[in-house]
């Protein structure tokens, strides 16, 4: 039997300044060591040794909807809100409507949206069930 266990994800940007100063700056991502050492990428740590490498390149052929996002949660769900509305940064719900957030049937509030490339993210409160 295999132990896999979440590394990283990869986006592929237009303008890796950008992109780095959105994860850095409006989801305050912490910047890490990219190990590869290449100037084209950013490395950024999501918690627990999992990570978001953020590539400047060729973004031909990649298509996104709401459907396919990265997922994170945390407890300061207001907090964050107020951190999306202060950066100009438009909420959607789970079917990429916008100016709304969802309501899991278990209380667990979502919010969507884009990153500068059009990336789907979801922010939502699950980590108040963690003990």
């Amino acid at each position: 039997m295999f132990n896999l266990t979440f590394d990283h994800y990869t986006i592929k940007v237009n303008s890796l300044d950008e992109s780095a100063r959105f994860y850095k700056e409006v989801l305050k991502l912490k910047e890490i060591k990219n190990r590869t050492e290449k100037e084209y990428i950013r490395w950024f740590s999501l918690g627990d040794g999992s990570e978001l490498h953020v590539v400047e390149g060729d973004q031909t052929g990649i298509e996104t909807n709401v459907g396919l996002h990265l997922a994170l949660r945390l407890k300061e769900f207001d907090a964050f809100i107020r951190q999306l509305e202060e950066n100009g940064v438009r909420q959607h719900n789970s079917k990429g409507e916008p100016d709304q957030i969802n309501v899991r049937a278990d209380g667990i509030r979502q919010v969507y949206f884009k990153d500068p490339d059009g990336y789907w993210i979801e922010v939502n409160e699950a980590a108040i069930l963690e003990t």
